[in-house]
């Protein structure tokens, strides 16, 4: 008798989740870094606002329309997104508000890659955004540029 072959799971759909103080500057931040787009809610927050479904507490003014107090995310601008409440469906970072500060070292990071030649010019622009540089790093498998965030999160860019 034959086995009946086990189907391959679906891919599982993801966001990286990314705590902050200030998770609208944080999503500021990294759209302009990453060429992202800053997902808008508004129309569905609204939707829960009118329904009563949503303290008006809950939501803050974000570049003129209303927005999530405690979390907000960026999406790669080319994948799709669910209309009706502005959410991606793709690539994401997600910003929620933590009363905690960040306390050590990231146990996860993005890298960034620029492209060829690119390292030096791209390490200045995410400076010019409010990013510092932490060290350079050279090492016979390669060089990158370590540096933080606006509050403080380590990502690379090789």
């Amino acid at each position: 008798m034959t086995p009946t072959p086990v189907p391959a799971p679906a891919p599982v759909h993801w966001k990286l989740v990314i705590d902050s103080a200030d998770p609208h500057a944080q999503a500021d931040f990294w759209s302009a870094a990453l060429g992202y787009t800053v997902e808008d809610n508004s129309a569905f927050i609204e939707r829960l606002l009118g329904l009563g479904a949503l303290p008006a507490g809950a939501t803050v003014d974000f570049h003129g329309r209303p927005a999530f107090r405690d979390l907000i995310a960026v999406r790669h601008p080319e994948d799709p997104y669910d209309e009706e409440r502005g959410t991606g469906l793709g690539r994401r970072l997600l910003f929620q508000r933590v009363p905690e500060p960040k306390t050590g070292k990231n146990r996860l990071h993005l890298d960034l890659h620029p492209g060829e030649g690119r390292r030096a010019g791209e390490v200045e622009r995410l400076t010019s955004l409010g990013a510092s540089v932490l060290r350079e790093v050279a090492e016979p498998a390669g060089a990158w540029v370590v540096m933080t965030d606006p509050e403080g999160n380590e990502f690379c860019v090789h």
